[in-house]
């Protein structure tokens, strides 16, 4: 899906992967579920791209649903991967950066969440570069990496502000009602995670791409405060 001339979004993958193509390479923003490789490549593919085109590999955070992909996407594009320290020591040991608490007491969810703990954990990864709050990539005409903590300790989100596109990962998430909040579910620190959404909410950001739901178009002034 075509977001603007040169911002792509992958469908059909459960959290969302950003393909951004620039004129040294690709970028790729997320990896999804272990297996989503297939679809990434082929959307690239049909850009009329390779995978050696690929340059960069972008982690928001550690979720088994956004770094699934990245070993098998690293061995077939050789790109470079990206994420912060926390996240990408995580991504190393092949687990999330924080333990998934559900709701104490029996319930449907909690019940998942004892099934398919087994499954959350990903294949281990390389991180070969750290990212901090405040660094500037070469991407988008320079893509701002803000430190937005609180769906997990070590969680980033990725700001062009020349584009206006805030890619978000799970610190915000869309729906047909709109922007809201980290999931509460997920969600490491509550308050930190409405710390990251007035902080994104700042940033004056046109477009958002978030991790899971419908890139909103028309941002501005729907963000939760």
């Amino acid at each position: 899906m075509k977001i603007v001339d040169n911002v792509f979004l992958v469908p059909g993958v459960n959290a969302n992967p950003y393909i951004i193509v620039d004129t040294d390479g690709l970028t790729i923003i997320d990896a999804g579920l272990p297996g989503s490789e297939k679809k990434i490549l082929d959307y690239i593919a049909g850009l009329g791209k390779s995978a050696g085109d690929v340059k960069r590999i972008l982690l928001t955070h550690a979720d088994f649903d956004h770094v699934g992909g990245l070993a098998a996407l690293h061995k077939a594009t050789g790109a470079r991967t990206y994420a912060s320290r926390i996240e990408a020591e995580a991504i190393a040991a092949g687990r999330t950066s924080r333990e998934i608490k559900p709701a104490s007491g029996f319930s449907a969810r909690r019940l998942f969440f004892r099934l398919m703990r087994p499954f959350m954990q990903t294949t281990r990864s390389w991180v070969d570069e750290y990212l901090t709050d405040g660094q500037v990539l070469p991407v988008l005409g320079g893509l701002h990496v803000v430190e937005t903590i609180g769906h997990t300790p070590g969680h980033i989100s990725l700001y062009a502000p020349e584009a206006g596109i805030l890619f978000s990962g799970d610190s915000l998430v869309t729906d047909a009602n709109g922007i809201h909040n980290s999931r509460p579910q997920f969600t490491w620190d509550a308050a930190k995670a409405e710390d990251a959404a007035r902080k994104q909410a700042a940033l004056g950001a046109r477009i958002l791409c978030s991790g899971h739901g419908p890139v909103v178009m028309d941002a501005m002034g729907k963000f939760p405060l």
